[in-house]
């Protein structure tokens, strides 16, 4: 990523999170970062590009809580998933921009929420590729086609949990490390 795009992402995030998506404009980004309006579109392109960028630039966020996980748990494969799935729930709870784009405090008429919501392809294939090659890292009883389907479930049931959390983060990271060792029992 340049430079000049992370300043983009930087500076949409806090207008979503201040002000709503509404607020974002092209002319806005341009006259915060000192560039001309054409120079933000030859960087992300138009305003359905800037949605889906700031939201897999967020969702990077997420995922490096995923890696640093499994990473400082190398040798218990259910302690990584716990650790894992605590670590994005308490990042979520925390985290302004999704509350903005959840919650639409801002202005319902936002092109963000169905990226995390009803148009979640590349966010799930992204979620899954990351947990899939974390578990590369541990000698696991499935076949590839379980795992997958294991996979898709836990990545699933979290982001659900994301979206609108039943429970606390241990709470919830507990039951899906219960749901995790059944299936890979």
């Amino acid at each position: 990523m340049t430079p000049l795009r992370d300043a983009i992402l930087s500076v949409t995030a806090k207008l979503i999170t201040d002000q709503g998506w509404q607020a974002v404009t092209m002319s806005r980004l341009a006259g915060e970062l000192g560039v001309s309006r054409q120079t933000v579109y030859n960087e992300v392109g138009a305003k359905p590009q800037l949605a889906e960028a700031v939201v897999l630039a967020e969702l990077d966020r997420f995922l490096a809580v995923v890696t640093a996980a499994f990473d400082e748990h190398p040798g218990d494969v259910l302690t990584a998933i716990n650790a894992a799935v605590r670590g994005v729930l308490e990042f979520a709870q925390d985290n302004a921009l999704l509350h903005a784009v959840v919650s639409a405090t801002h202005g319902a008429n936002t092109e963000l929420l169905p990226l995390l919501t009803t148009h979640t392809d590349g966010l799930l294939d992204a979620a899954k590729a990351v947990v899939s090659r974390s578990l590369q890292n541990y000698e696991l009883p499935l076949e590839q086609p379980q795992l997958d389907i294991a996979v898709d479930l836990v990545v699933r049931h979290v982001l659900s949990h994301v979206m609108q959390p039943s429970g606390s983060p241990a709470d919830t990271a507990a039951a899906v490390t219960w749901a995790a060792a059944k299936m890979l029992a």
